[in-house]
């Protein structure tokens, strides 16, 4: 299961807002009279709410998420800001540089105070066999899109194959649903191609359900839309707001719908507070930072943990009219890391990847740039029961065992540790390790013109470039170039803009880029799209690495049929030691909350759920505090 990301936070790059064969034999022929029988409701218990830990939180009947302010007022405006850049506002393509407003509401919605579980939106039911190979939806009576159409069966099918043939993401994600159908007036059901994937009856609920009608017709100019194309067009949708003012490039506008369908479902209660919430976009972190102390935006999640121990000095933060706090999170954390491009010849050998690994002086960066704000990632599944920790369990072994001459024997007898460099010694004892790794794989040190290089029997020079979307980037990047340049590694840096930096990386047209997995606690189908050989070419995908080894393969499809917690999380740990033994990348850093700052203006509940800030949703606008506002 995918962690929803919604706001750009320290290198990292997301988007706003925000898993098999055809039934067959003698227990399937009891099953699909049933998912092919309109009416289905009176045959099958549907419920209000899943869980992957058996019954989700909240009863049937409940009257509110805990961690919303039922009492919030209604009104005003939050105004936002983006890193980055757009020019479409369509969500369901790769081409052009699109951002989603999140008009599109999904069958299901997450609650953010508990891992596992999501509720009914668009649908008032759910039900799935006790073999997972199928699950029902039974869609809201009342469910419209905002210009009185009726949510159908029919635009859930249309949404979820247009974005699985559109989006890399999507077929990695639903990769094991063979089909949805109409199987009732309100009811759609997605047919599955195995049995036993728990998590795949909730997060077919995950996607945005497009309006049919509106995509197949035509716009203001009478040109036929195309939902795999690039458009600035308001689109259509179900949700609290729809899309007002747009400036390609800069700005767009959400205003609320007053006469929104789903404002007292329970999951709503509390929440879609503001009459106007407005993104504005900015190219450049630093004139982002600036345009917040001068009051241009109201919320912001710092990235920059220099700017976070030393920019906030400003007067609004000394007299109160600006909240600046670290808020813990839960679940786990993925991994941030300087991904090396295996489609690049001189990456291919893991020597040279272990040795690029020993170059990177971790300990110096935390002390000297990041005012000791973050731990050094050990793992893909960062402060979790995901991570691999000691040496593999029984349940490991039993996936491990098989693939043994496929993966590094260090993976049976040693526990994964990056290099330390708390003293010179240890820098210099893993600068030396890191030559002879090179050594080995065949790259040997010379002097050329006065400086060192590294060659191999071709002659050729080890070179690459890093390229990045931020210049802050630059100040952690050029050490890192000072270590390698002592090896002989000759390294250039250049940063670009992000609506070119996101086409080299769609591409994969790069040597190495800083790239985060962001992680939760139930990982499942995403992981393909991340780590195996089907997606190790396919444009757009997050296989940045452009792994292509079986035994990944072998352990992701373990890890996406796990039938229990207990083995799920042993799939987990097995291909968490794996990919780190491969030495893949070069891992960075996590942090161990969000570092929040707000103008006081914009309120939200003073307790915060563990697994998400909830805004702009579950804000809202305080008057009295926007009043007291003093700027100097």
């Amino acid at each position: 299961m995918q962690r929803g990301v919604r706001i750009r936070t320290e290198f990292k790059m997301s988007q706003l807002f925000s898993r098999r064969r055809v039934l067959q034999g003698a227990g399937s022929a009891l099953i699909l009279p049933l998912l092919t029988t309109p009416g289905q409701a009176g045959l099958m218990k549907f419920r209000h709410g899943v869980s992957l830990l058996g019954d989700p939180k909240y009863p049937e009947g409940f009257k509110q998420f805990d961690y919303v302010n039922a009492a919030a007022p209604k009104g005003g405006k939050i105004r936002l800001g983006i890193n980055g850049s757009f020019d479409s506002l369509n969500g369901n393509t790769i081409n052009g540089d699109p951002i989603d407003p999140g008009v599109n509401e999904q069958l299901l919605v997450k609650s953010l105070d508990e891992p596992f579980g999501a509720y009914g939106l668009l649908a008032e039911g759910i039900w799935h066999p006790e073999d997972y190979s199928s699950v029902v939806y039974s869609l809201r009576p009342e469910a419209h899109f905002s210009d009185g159409e009726p949510v159908k069966p029919e635009d859930v099918i249309f949404s979820f194959d247009a974005l699985k043939a559109n989006l890399p993401a999507r077929q990695a994600y639903y990769k094991d649903v063979l089909r949805a159908e109409k199987t009732g007036d309100r009811e759609v059901t997605f047919v599955f191609s195995v049995k036993g994937n728990r998590e795949l009856p909730q997060i077919v609920g995950e996607f945005g359900v497009l309006p049919k009608h509106w995509w197949t017709g035509k716009d203001k100019d009478g040109k036929q839309r195309d939902v795999a194309a690039s458009t600035l067009e308001p689109m259509l949708g179900s949700a609290p707001y729809t899309v007002g003012k747009i400036i390609s490039g800069q700005t767009f506008t959400l205003t609320r719908d007053k006469n929104y369908w789903g404002e007292k479902l329970a999951v709503n209660v509390g929440q879609n507070n503001f009459d106007e919430i407005e993104y504005q976009i900015y190219g450049d972190g630093t004139v982002m930072f600036e345009a917040f102390k001068g009051d241009r935006f109201d919320v912001n999640l710092e990235r920059s943990s220099k700017t976070w121990a030393t920019g906030y000095d400003f007067p609004a933060v000394k007299n109160g009219s600006v909240f600046k706090g670290l808020i813990p999170q839960g679940g786990a954390e993925g991994m941030q890391a300087w991904v090396l491009n295996l489609r690049r010849e001189k990456f291919q050998d893991a020597r040279v990847r272990h040795a690029l690994n020993l170059a990177y002086d971790f300990e110096w960066a935390n002390q000297n740039l990041f005012y000791g704000q973050y731990q050094r990632s050990r793992s893909y599944f960062n402060n979790s029961e995901l991570e691999a920790k000691g040496l593999p369990g029984p349940g490991e072994l039993a996936l491990l065992d098989p693939l043994r001459d496929q993966i590094p024997p260090e993976v049976f007898t040693t526990e994964f540790a990056n290099p330390l460099n708390t003293t010179p010694q240890e820098r210099r004892k893993n600068l030396q390790a890191a030559q002879a790794m090179f050594a080995a794989a065949g790259w040997k040190p010379e002097v050329e013109n006065g400086k060192r290089v590294l060659k191999n029997s071709k002659g050729e020079i080890f070179t690459f470039n890093i390229v990045l979307d931020w210049d802050a980037y630059e100040r952690i990047a050029l050490p890192y170039k000072e270590q390698l340049e002592l090896l002989g590694v000759s390294v250039t840096i250049r940063t670009i803009d992000v609506s070119q930096f996101a086409r080299l990386q769609k591409e994969f047209d790069y040597d190495v880029i800083v790239a985060v997995w962001g992680q939760s606690l139930s990982p499942g189908n995403e992981q393909s799209e991340f780590w195996t050989s089907a997606f190790a070419s396919k444009e757009g995908s997050k296989n940045y690495y452009g792994i292509k080894n079986p035994a990944v393969d072998a352990i992701v499809a373990k890890l996406t049929t796990a039938p229990d917690r207990k083995s799920l999380i042993a799939a987990c740990q097995a291909l968490d030691r794996v990919l780190m033994w491969n030495h893949y990348g070069v891992p960075m850093w996590f942090k161990q909350g969000e570092r929040l700052a707000h103008w006081k203006r914009v309120a939200h509940p003073e307790k915060l759920p563990l697994f998400g800030l909830g805004y702009p949703s579950m804000w809202w606008f305080d008057e009295k505090a926007a009043a007291g506002i003093v700027k100097s």
